[in-house]
């Protein structure tokens, strides 16, 4: 609940701040906005990665981005089937897997270090200056951009009041990830499971409620290409943001089950949504109960354990 609040806080005070201070609203759609809704995975990965617990920093990242595209979809789609429009679309689901890959051959070296981090960072710029390009052409693209940001803007926010919500904001999310990451590690000492685990499932599931919300709501509006867009924008950059601007503070060891097993079921199932996003076929409730099934079935085979499935590093 706090990571909720907190990142409702953050995004809104953020927004109005921005706005406030004349940054275009095109702006702020790609960047505060994409960058605030994805707060919680940011913070919960970083206090994780500073209180040594990096199975759950890393499977936060590499969970959320399963749970977006599996679970988040899938509630989505059922609300309201999703039908996608090919040329904007494909190219942030393409967009995404190559991340993917970025990422999965960085996570192979063992260790997130500063170097790793700040390719991904890097990449994560060339992506945002692309979309701002692209969708500073696109007539439509900007008109629903700027829809988006006047719904998050607060009128009787002054200057002063936006910068407070959006500590606030900020000092919320904190403890609520401090909370979240002690009592993840407590479960896991507790039960006997791995933190990767706990971090894949409990951890991402929990960082994902916003994302969860918000695209819910989208749907029930009939909205759902929003609710999409805020997926494959939310898996980019817990991609290269979260895990570029965490590796950039401290190094993160990556747990052998996710380079070996996690990873690749994240690149799979971004890679099985492209047909649809590529083809602009409808994505409807059998589809994503589908989805939704799969998401369950991955969570069971965490906690049944996945050692037979897992290939060890030669020592």
């Amino acid at each position: 609940m706090l990571l909720f609040l907190g990142g409702e806080a953050l995004v809104r005070g953020a927004v109005s701040l921005a706005s406030r201070l004349g940054v275009s609203k095109l702006v702020i759609s790609l960047t505060v906005v994409a960058l605030g809704t994805s707060a919680p995975e940011l913070v919960v990965a970083l206090q994780a990665a500073l209180e040594g617990a990096p199975g759950v920093a890393v499977g936060n990242v590499v969970g959320s981005n399963i749970a977006n595209v599996l679970l988040i979809l899938g509630v989505a789609a059922m609300i309201t089937p999703i039908v996608t429009q090919p040329s904007a679309i494909a190219r942030d689901g393409v967009a995404m897997v190559l991340a993917s890959v970025v990422f999965i051959a960085l996570a192979w070296v063992g260790e997130f270090r500063a170097w790793s981090g700040a390719v991904l960072l890097i990449l994560l710029i060339g992506y945002f200056g692309l979309r701002y390009w692209g969708d500073r052409r696109d007539g439509a693209a900007a008109r629903e951009h700027a829809r988006e940001v006047d719904g998050m803007v607060t009128d009787h926010l002054s200057l002063p009041l936006a910068a407070l919500v959006t500590v606030a904001g900020l000092a919320i999310l904190v403890v609520g990830a401090d909370l979240l990451v002690d009592g993840a590690v407590a479960v896991a000492r507790a039960y006997g499971v791995s933190e990767a685990v706990i971090g894949l499932t409990l951890v991402a599931f929990g960082t994902s409620l916003p994302e969860l919300a918000t695209c819910a709501v989208a749907a029930w509006r009939n909205h759902p290409d929003v609710a999409l867009g805020n997926v494959l924008g939310s898996n980019m950059f817990n991609l290269l943001g979260v895990m570029g601007a965490v590796a950039l503070v401290t190094p993160v060891g990556v747990p052998e089950q996710i380079i070996h097993f996690d990873v690749w079921i994240m690149l799979a199932v971004s890679v099985l949504v492209l047909p649809l996003l590529m083809t602009g076929r409808r994505l409807g409730r059998v589809e994503a109960l589908a989805l939704t099934l799969l998401y369950l079935g991955y969570v069971a085979v965490q906690f049944l354990g996945v050692e037979g499935l897992v290939v060890p590093s030669a020592a």
